[in-house]
Protein backbone atom coordinates (compact mmCIF):
# COMPACT_ATOMS: atom_id res chain seq x y z
CA UNK A 1 0.00 0.00 0.00
CA UNK A 2 1.32 3.64 -0.87
CA UNK A 3 0.67 6.49 0.77
CA UNK A 4 1.23 10.15 -0.60
CA UNK A 5 1.33 12.91 1.71
CA UNK A 6 1.26 16.55 0.18
CA UNK A 7 2.03 19.45 3.46
CA UNK A 8 1.20 23.17 2.80
CA UNK A 9 2.52 26.08 4.81
CA UNK A 10 4.80 26.72 7.50
CA UNK A 11 7.63 24.66 8.81
CA UNK A 12 5.03 23.03 11.41
CA UNK A 13 2.92 21.64 9.05
CA UNK A 14 5.81 20.24 7.08
CA UNK A 15 6.79 18.84 10.58
CA UNK A 16 3.31 17.45 10.94
CA UNK A 17 3.68 15.84 7.54
CA UNK A 18 6.38 14.37 8.43
CA UNK A 19 4.93 12.68 11.54
CA UNK A 20 1.69 11.83 9.55
CA UNK A 21 3.86 9.73 7.60
CA UNK A 22 5.67 8.12 10.47
CA UNK A 23 2.27 7.28 11.59
CA UNK A 24 1.56 6.02 8.07
CA UNK A 25 4.60 3.90 7.93
CA UNK A 26 4.23 2.49 11.07
CA UNK A 27 0.67 0.96 9.39
CA UNK A 28 2.54 -0.53 7.06
CA UNK A 29 2.63 2.16 3.81
CA UNK A 30 5.37 2.83 1.86
CA UNK A 31 5.64 6.67 0.33
CA UNK A 32 5.33 8.12 -3.32
CA UNK A 33 5.74 11.16 -4.89
CA UNK A 34 2.75 10.42 -7.33
CA UNK A 35 -0.41 10.65 -6.20
CA UNK A 36 -2.10 8.09 -9.13
CA UNK A 37 0.02 5.54 -7.74
CA UNK A 38 -1.55 5.87 -4.00
CA UNK A 39 -3.62 4.05 -1.95
CA UNK A 40 -3.95 7.10 0.76
CA UNK A 41 -3.71 10.84 0.01
CA UNK A 42 -3.61 13.17 2.98
CA UNK A 43 -3.57 16.78 2.24
CA UNK A 44 -1.99 18.33 5.33
CA UNK A 45 -3.76 22.30 4.96
CA UNK A 46 -2.43 25.55 5.95
CA UNK A 47 -5.19 27.59 6.90
CA UNK A 48 -3.12 31.25 7.56
CA UNK A 49 -4.82 32.90 4.41
CA UNK A 50 -7.94 32.32 2.37
CA UNK A 51 -5.76 32.01 -0.77
CA UNK A 52 -4.06 28.93 0.23
CA UNK A 53 -7.77 27.64 1.84
CA UNK A 54 -8.99 28.49 -2.02
CA UNK A 55 -6.08 26.77 -3.43
CA UNK A 56 -6.63 23.63 -1.47
CA UNK A 57 -9.98 23.34 -1.97
CA UNK A 58 -9.30 23.52 -6.18
CA UNK A 59 -6.97 20.60 -5.13
CA UNK A 60 -9.57 18.29 -3.18
CA UNK A 61 -11.55 19.27 -5.95
CA UNK A 62 -9.32 17.61 -8.43
CA UNK A 63 -8.72 14.43 -6.44
CA UNK A 64 -12.87 13.50 -8.07
CA UNK A 65 -11.08 11.81 -10.86
CA UNK A 66 -8.30 10.02 -8.65
CA UNK A 67 -10.96 8.66 -6.41
CA UNK A 68 -13.20 7.50 -9.32
CA UNK A 69 -9.97 5.71 -10.95
CA UNK A 70 -9.65 3.77 -8.37
CA UNK A 71 -12.86 3.94 -5.68
CA UNK A 72 -10.72 2.08 -3.01
CA UNK A 73 -8.59 4.84 -2.67
CA UNK A 74 -8.48 6.76 0.83
CA UNK A 75 -8.54 10.42 0.60
CA UNK A 76 -7.82 12.75 3.75
CA UNK A 77 -8.05 16.07 4.47
CA UNK A 78 -5.87 17.30 7.64
CA UNK A 79 -4.31 20.64 8.87
CA UNK A 80 -4.66 23.83 10.23
CA UNK A 81 -7.77 24.25 8.09
CA UNK A 82 -9.78 21.27 9.66
CA UNK A 83 -9.48 22.75 12.64
CA UNK A 84 -12.48 25.60 11.80
CA UNK A 85 -15.76 24.27 12.84
CA UNK A 86 -17.26 25.08 8.67
CA UNK A 87 -14.74 22.83 7.01
CA UNK A 88 -15.76 19.30 7.30
CA UNK A 89 -19.46 19.99 7.00
CA UNK A 90 -18.24 21.88 3.57
CA UNK A 91 -16.08 19.03 2.60
CA UNK A 92 -18.94 16.55 3.28
CA UNK A 93 -21.37 18.43 1.18
CA UNK A 94 -19.58 19.59 -1.92
CA UNK A 95 -16.49 17.12 -2.16
CA UNK A 96 -17.82 13.58 -1.13
CA UNK A 97 -14.99 11.56 -2.61
CA UNK A 98 -13.21 12.74 0.63
CA UNK A 99 -13.50 9.90 3.70
CA UNK A 100 -11.85 11.48 6.44
CA UNK A 101 -10.83 15.33 8.04
CA UNK A 102 -8.78 14.92 10.81
CA UNK A 103 -7.37 18.36 13.15
CA UNK A 104 -3.76 18.60 14.25
CA UNK A 105 -4.66 17.55 17.60
CA UNK A 106 -6.45 14.39 16.46
CA UNK A 107 -3.30 12.59 14.54
CA UNK A 108 -3.76 9.31 17.18
CA UNK A 109 -6.91 8.67 16.08
CA UNK A 110 -6.02 8.27 12.43
CA UNK A 111 -5.49 4.51 12.04
CA UNK A 112 -9.05 4.27 13.73
CA UNK A 113 -10.48 6.36 11.37
CA UNK A 114 -8.62 4.58 8.30
CA UNK A 115 -9.68 1.44 9.63
CA UNK A 116 -13.72 2.12 9.85
CA UNK A 117 -12.89 3.83 6.21
CA UNK A 118 -11.75 0.22 5.14
CA UNK A 119 -14.79 -1.55 6.87
CA UNK A 120 -17.19 0.89 5.23
CA UNK A 121 -17.58 4.09 7.02
CA UNK A 122 -18.58 6.72 4.57
CA UNK A 123 -17.42 9.72 6.54
CA UNK A 124 -14.73 9.80 9.50
CA UNK A 125 -14.15 13.30 11.52
CA UNK A 126 -11.92 13.83 14.56
CA UNK A 127 -11.30 17.29 15.01
CA UNK A 128 -10.66 17.25 18.82
CA UNK A 129 -8.20 19.19 20.83
CA UNK A 130 -6.07 16.70 22.46
CA UNK A 131 -2.59 17.44 24.35
CA UNK A 132 -1.00 14.99 21.96
CA UNK A 133 2.18 17.02 20.56
CA UNK A 134 3.41 13.62 18.70
CA UNK A 135 6.72 14.15 20.21
CA UNK A 136 7.15 10.71 20.35
CA UNK A 137 5.63 9.51 17.24
CA UNK A 138 8.16 8.20 14.81
CA UNK A 139 9.50 10.63 12.36
CA UNK A 140 9.41 10.28 8.03
CA UNK A 141 12.09 13.13 7.59
CA UNK A 142 12.93 14.85 4.63
CA UNK A 143 16.23 15.44 4.89
CA UNK A 144 19.23 13.33 5.98
CA UNK A 145 21.15 16.23 7.63
CA UNK A 146 18.49 18.89 8.33
CA UNK A 147 15.62 18.69 11.03
CA UNK A 148 12.85 20.62 12.57
CA UNK A 149 11.64 20.27 15.97
CA UNK A 150 8.50 21.42 17.83
CA UNK A 151 9.17 22.84 21.15
CA UNK A 152 5.69 24.58 21.58
CA UNK A 153 2.49 24.66 19.58
CA UNK A 154 -0.25 27.34 19.89
CA UNK A 155 -0.15 31.22 20.37
CA UNK A 156 -1.98 33.90 22.62
CA UNK A 157 -0.48 36.91 21.15
CA UNK A 158 -4.31 37.32 19.06
CA UNK A 159 -2.99 39.31 16.05
CA UNK A 160 -6.19 40.54 14.70
CA UNK A 161 -5.10 39.39 10.90
CA UNK A 162 -4.13 36.21 12.11
CA UNK A 163 -6.00 32.14 12.39
CA UNK A 164 -3.83 30.54 14.32
CA UNK A 165 -4.73 30.95 17.55
CA UNK A 166 -8.56 29.17 16.31
CA UNK A 167 -6.48 26.57 14.87
CA UNK A 168 -4.03 25.84 16.70
CA UNK A 169 -4.88 26.78 20.23
CA UNK A 170 -3.40 28.15 23.13
CA UNK A 171 0.32 28.13 23.88
CA UNK A 172 2.11 24.71 24.75
CA UNK A 173 5.15 24.06 25.20
CA UNK A 174 6.91 20.26 25.69
CA UNK A 175 9.02 19.22 28.16
CA UNK A 176 12.62 20.52 27.78
CA UNK A 177 14.29 17.06 28.68
CA UNK A 178 12.18 15.84 25.63
CA UNK A 179 13.40 18.05 23.08
CA UNK A 180 17.02 18.13 23.99
CA UNK A 181 16.89 14.04 23.85
CA UNK A 182 15.74 14.98 20.38
CA UNK A 183 18.23 16.99 19.38
CA UNK A 184 20.84 14.70 20.89
CA UNK A 185 19.46 11.38 18.83
CA UNK A 186 19.41 13.72 15.82
CA UNK A 187 22.58 15.29 16.04
CA UNK A 188 24.20 11.51 16.83
CA UNK A 189 22.35 10.43 13.63
CA UNK A 190 24.21 12.64 11.98
CA UNK A 191 22.09 15.63 11.58
CA UNK A 192 23.50 19.01 10.81
CA UNK A 193 21.09 21.82 11.19
CA UNK A 194 18.61 21.93 14.11
CA UNK A 195 15.33 23.93 13.10
CA UNK A 196 13.79 24.73 16.74
CA UNK A 197 9.97 25.69 15.74
CA UNK A 198 7.14 27.46 17.47
CA UNK A 199 4.36 30.42 17.00
CA UNK A 200 6.65 32.47 19.65
CA UNK A 201 9.47 30.05 20.51
CA UNK A 202 10.75 33.20 22.69
CA UNK A 203 7.35 32.32 25.26
CA UNK A 204 8.41 28.35 25.47
CA UNK A 205 8.49 27.76 28.87
CA UNK A 206 5.95 30.42 29.91
CA UNK A 207 3.07 27.37 30.66
CA UNK A 208 5.22 24.80 32.14
CA UNK A 209 6.24 25.28 35.91
CA UNK A 210 9.35 24.86 36.20
CA UNK A 211 10.60 25.08 33.16
CA UNK A 212 13.85 26.65 31.28
CA UNK A 213 12.97 29.81 29.47
CA UNK A 214 13.79 30.00 25.75
CA UNK A 215 17.22 31.28 26.39
CA UNK A 216 18.18 28.53 28.98
CA UNK A 217 16.74 26.04 26.74
CA UNK A 218 19.12 27.07 23.76
CA UNK A 219 22.59 27.18 26.02
CA UNK A 220 21.24 23.21 27.03
CA UNK A 221 21.15 22.27 22.99
CA UNK A 222 24.32 24.09 22.89
CA UNK A 223 26.34 22.05 25.38
CA UNK A 224 24.87 18.81 22.85
CA UNK A 225 28.78 17.53 21.35
CA UNK A 226 28.51 17.49 17.51
CA UNK A 227 29.22 19.64 14.57
CA UNK A 228 25.74 20.90 14.05
CA UNK A 229 24.15 24.41 13.52
CA UNK A 230 20.81 25.91 15.70
CA UNK A 231 18.29 27.75 13.96
CA UNK A 232 14.59 28.95 15.31
CA UNK A 233 11.73 30.56 14.10
CA UNK A 234 9.28 32.47 14.94
CA UNK A 235 10.25 35.12 17.31
CA UNK A 236 8.09 37.73 18.76
CA UNK A 237 9.50 40.97 19.05
CA UNK A 238 8.18 41.67 22.29
CA UNK A 239 9.55 39.02 23.47
CA UNK A 240 12.99 39.22 22.39
CA UNK A 241 14.61 39.49 26.06
CA UNK A 242 18.44 41.07 26.95
CA UNK A 243 18.83 37.20 28.34
CA UNK A 244 17.98 36.08 24.78
CA UNK A 245 20.14 38.45 23.27
CA UNK A 246 23.11 36.96 25.26
CA UNK A 247 22.57 33.23 24.61
CA UNK A 248 22.64 33.92 20.86
CA UNK A 249 26.21 35.58 20.88
CA UNK A 250 27.48 33.37 23.56
CA UNK A 251 26.17 30.14 22.20
CA UNK A 252 28.39 28.77 19.43
CA UNK A 253 26.45 26.47 17.97
CA UNK A 254 22.86 28.92 17.75
CA UNK A 255 23.36 30.88 14.50
CA UNK A 256 24.05 34.70 14.46
CA UNK A 257 20.73 35.75 12.34
CA UNK A 258 17.25 36.47 14.07
CA UNK A 259 14.12 36.34 11.73
CA UNK A 260 11.96 38.82 14.07
CA UNK A 261 8.76 39.43 12.02
CA UNK A 262 7.82 43.80 12.34
CA UNK A 263 4.82 43.50 9.76
CA UNK A 264 4.55 47.41 9.95
CA UNK A 265 6.53 50.30 10.08
CA UNK A 266 3.81 52.47 11.64
CA UNK A 267 2.45 52.74 15.00
CA UNK A 268 -1.29 53.18 14.44
CA UNK A 269 -1.35 49.94 12.33
CA UNK A 270 0.65 47.87 14.80
CA UNK A 271 -1.61 49.01 17.25
CA UNK A 272 -4.61 48.09 15.16
CA UNK A 273 -2.93 44.61 14.43
CA UNK A 274 -2.41 44.19 17.80
CA UNK A 275 1.32 43.44 17.53
CA UNK A 276 1.83 44.73 21.74
CA UNK A 277 5.32 47.08 20.65
CA UNK A 278 6.24 50.03 18.91
CA UNK A 279 8.19 51.27 16.19
CA UNK A 280 10.84 52.63 18.62
CA UNK A 281 11.04 49.20 21.07
CA UNK A 282 11.34 47.09 17.63
CA UNK A 283 14.07 49.97 16.98
CA UNK A 284 15.87 49.13 20.30
CA UNK A 285 15.97 45.72 20.27
CA UNK A 286 17.60 45.74 16.83
CA UNK A 287 19.88 48.43 18.22
CA UNK A 288 20.88 45.90 21.32
CA UNK A 289 21.74 43.51 18.74
CA UNK A 290 23.92 45.38 16.38
CA UNK A 291 25.96 47.11 18.93
CA UNK A 292 26.97 43.21 19.37
CA UNK A 293 27.80 42.68 15.88
CA UNK A 294 27.35 45.62 13.26
CA UNK A 295 26.21 43.38 10.57
CA UNK A 296 23.83 41.30 12.41
CA UNK A 297 21.79 39.10 9.93
CA UNK A 298 18.65 39.88 10.37
CA UNK A 299 14.90 38.84 7.91
CA UNK A 300 11.36 40.09 8.85
CA UNK A 301 7.93 39.62 7.68
CA UNK A 302 5.66 42.33 6.10
CA UNK A 303 1.94 42.79 5.60
CA UNK A 304 1.14 45.41 3.13
CA UNK A 305 -2.29 46.89 2.65
CA UNK A 306 -3.78 45.74 6.36
CA UNK A 307 -6.95 47.55 6.23
CA UNK A 308 -7.01 51.07 5.28
CA UNK A 309 -3.65 51.55 5.56
CA UNK A 310 -2.86 54.80 4.41
CA UNK A 311 0.39 56.15 1.67
CA UNK A 312 2.03 57.50 4.74
CA UNK A 313 1.39 54.61 6.82
CA UNK A 314 2.95 52.66 4.32
CA UNK A 315 5.80 54.56 3.98
CA UNK A 316 6.67 54.29 7.40
CA UNK A 317 7.10 50.60 6.76
CA UNK A 318 9.47 51.49 3.52
CA UNK A 319 11.51 54.10 6.03
CA UNK A 320 11.80 51.44 8.69
CA UNK A 321 13.38 49.12 5.91
CA UNK A 322 15.63 51.36 5.21
CA UNK A 323 16.85 52.13 8.42
CA UNK A 324 16.77 48.69 9.30
CA UNK A 325 18.45 47.36 6.55
CA UNK A 326 17.46 43.59 6.20
CA UNK A 327 19.03 40.65 4.49
CA UNK A 328 15.51 38.92 3.61
CA UNK A 329 12.02 40.04 3.96
CA UNK A 330 8.99 37.80 3.59
CA UNK A 331 6.52 40.01 2.39
CA UNK A 332 2.58 39.41 1.98
CA UNK A 333 -0.07 41.05 0.86
CA UNK A 334 -3.06 41.48 3.50
CA UNK A 335 -5.50 38.57 3.05
CA UNK A 336 -8.21 39.03 5.12
CA UNK A 337 -9.18 35.71 7.74
CA UNK A 338 -12.90 35.11 8.63
CA UNK A 339 -13.04 34.59 12.23
CA UNK A 340 -10.59 36.92 12.81
CA UNK A 341 -10.76 40.49 14.35
CA UNK A 342 -9.47 42.03 11.30
CA UNK A 343 -12.33 40.81 8.95
CA UNK A 344 -14.64 42.79 10.71
CA UNK A 345 -12.97 46.35 9.38
CA UNK A 346 -14.42 47.48 6.28
CA UNK A 347 -11.24 47.91 4.19
CA UNK A 348 -11.42 50.60 1.82
CA UNK A 349 -8.04 49.92 -0.24
CA UNK A 350 -7.82 48.31 -3.52
CA UNK A 351 -6.32 45.50 -4.78
CA UNK A 352 -4.35 47.49 -7.16
CA UNK A 353 -3.13 49.73 -4.68
CA UNK A 354 -2.21 46.53 -2.43
CA UNK A 355 -0.20 45.13 -5.56
CA UNK A 356 1.63 48.24 -6.40
CA UNK A 357 2.58 48.97 -3.19
CA UNK A 358 3.89 45.37 -2.79
CA UNK A 359 6.36 45.94 -6.12
CA UNK A 360 7.45 49.75 -4.39
CA UNK A 361 8.32 47.90 -1.32
CA UNK A 362 10.22 44.65 -2.90
CA UNK A 363 12.18 46.78 -5.43
CA UNK A 364 13.32 48.98 -2.29
CA UNK A 365 14.62 45.50 -0.23
CA UNK A 366 16.17 43.98 -3.56
CA UNK A 367 18.66 47.23 -3.47
CA UNK A 368 19.01 46.73 0.19
CA UNK A 369 19.55 43.42 -0.26
CA UNK A 370 22.04 43.36 -2.77
CA UNK A 371 24.14 46.26 -0.93
CA UNK A 372 23.99 43.97 1.92
CA UNK A 373 25.67 40.85 0.23
CA UNK A 374 28.70 43.14 -0.21
CA UNK A 375 29.75 43.16 2.71
CA UNK A 376 30.57 39.44 2.81
CA UNK A 377 32.43 40.23 -0.70
CA UNK A 378 36.20 39.06 0.58
CA UNK A 379 35.03 37.01 3.51
CA UNK A 380 35.25 33.04 4.19
CA UNK A 381 31.81 31.79 5.09
CA UNK A 382 31.00 28.49 6.72
CA UNK A 383 27.93 27.04 4.36
CA UNK A 384 25.98 23.75 4.84
CA UNK A 385 25.30 22.59 1.56
CA UNK A 386 21.66 21.57 0.82
CA UNK A 387 20.80 22.23 -2.52
CA UNK A 388 21.71 21.20 -6.18
CA UNK A 389 21.28 23.99 -8.73
CA UNK A 390 18.40 22.96 -11.22
CA UNK A 391 19.15 26.13 -13.15
CA UNK A 392 23.03 25.98 -13.49
CA UNK A 393 24.84 22.90 -13.76
CA UNK A 394 27.55 21.92 -11.49
CA UNK A 395 26.59 24.52 -8.73
CA UNK A 396 25.77 23.67 -5.37
CA UNK A 397 23.75 26.49 -2.86
CA UNK A 398 23.87 26.47 0.90
CA UNK A 399 22.74 28.87 4.01
CA UNK A 400 25.48 30.16 5.71
CA UNK A 401 25.63 30.69 9.72
CA UNK A 402 24.18 34.30 8.85
CA UNK A 403 21.16 32.64 6.89
CA UNK A 404 22.48 34.20 3.43
CA UNK A 405 21.90 31.85 0.31
CA UNK A 406 25.46 31.04 -0.74
CA UNK A 407 26.33 29.29 -4.24
CA UNK A 408 29.52 28.11 -5.46
CA UNK A 409 30.66 25.24 -7.65
CA UNK A 410 30.82 21.39 -6.45
CA UNK A 411 28.58 18.47 -6.55
CA UNK A 412 25.94 16.17 -5.08
CA UNK A 413 29.26 14.82 -2.80
CA UNK A 414 29.30 17.54 -0.73
CA UNK A 415 25.54 17.52 -0.04
CA UNK A 416 24.74 17.56 4.49
CA UNK A 417 28.49 18.93 5.15
CA UNK A 418 29.76 22.11 6.19
CA UNK A 419 32.12 24.09 4.03
CA UNK A 420 34.05 26.93 3.94
CA UNK A 421 33.45 29.44 0.61
CA UNK A 422 34.99 32.72 0.32
CA UNK A 423 32.75 35.16 -1.19
CA UNK A 424 33.64 37.20 -4.33
CA UNK A 425 30.33 38.29 -5.86
CA UNK A 426 26.93 39.59 -4.50
CA UNK A 427 23.17 39.48 -5.37
CA UNK A 428 20.65 40.33 -4.15
CA UNK A 429 19.41 37.13 -3.35
CA UNK A 430 22.41 35.69 -2.40
CA UNK A 431 26.48 35.37 -2.54
CA UNK A 432 28.80 33.94 -4.39
CA UNK A 433 32.19 32.35 -4.53
CA UNK A 434 34.60 29.36 -4.49
CA UNK A 435 35.03 26.65 -1.84
CA UNK A 436 38.05 26.50 0.29
CA UNK A 437 39.22 23.10 -0.54
CA UNK A 438 40.71 22.59 3.40
CA UNK A 439 37.09 23.66 4.20
CA UNK A 440 35.43 20.24 3.74
CA UNK A 441 35.58 18.84 7.12
CA UNK A 442 33.47 18.24 9.72
CA UNK A 443 34.04 20.56 13.07
CA UNK A 444 34.05 24.10 13.70
CA UNK A 445 36.84 26.31 12.06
Amino acid sequence: MKAFVQSFGCQLNVSDGEKLKGLLGDMGYSFTGDNTEADLIILNTCAVRESAEERVFGIIGEMKHLKEAKPEMIIIVSGCMTAQEHIAPKIKKSYPHVDIVVGTGAFASLPKLIEECRKGQKFGVDISEYDDFSHERKQVRESTFKASVPIMFGCNNFCTYCIVPYVRGRERSRNAEDIVSEVRGLVENGYKEIMLLGQNVNSYGKDLDGSPTFPQLLRLLDGIDGDFVIRFMSSHPKDVTNELIEAIFDCKKVAKHLHLPIQSGNDDILKAMNRNYTVRQYLDTVNKLRSQCSDFSLTTDIIVGFPNETDRQFEDTVSLLRKVKFDNIFAFIYSKRTGTKAAEIDDKISGEVKSQRMQSLLEVQREIAEQNNKRFIGRTLRVLADTVSKKRKGRITGKSDEFIIVEFDGDSGLLGEFVDVKVDAAMNWAVSGKMKEEGIENGFN
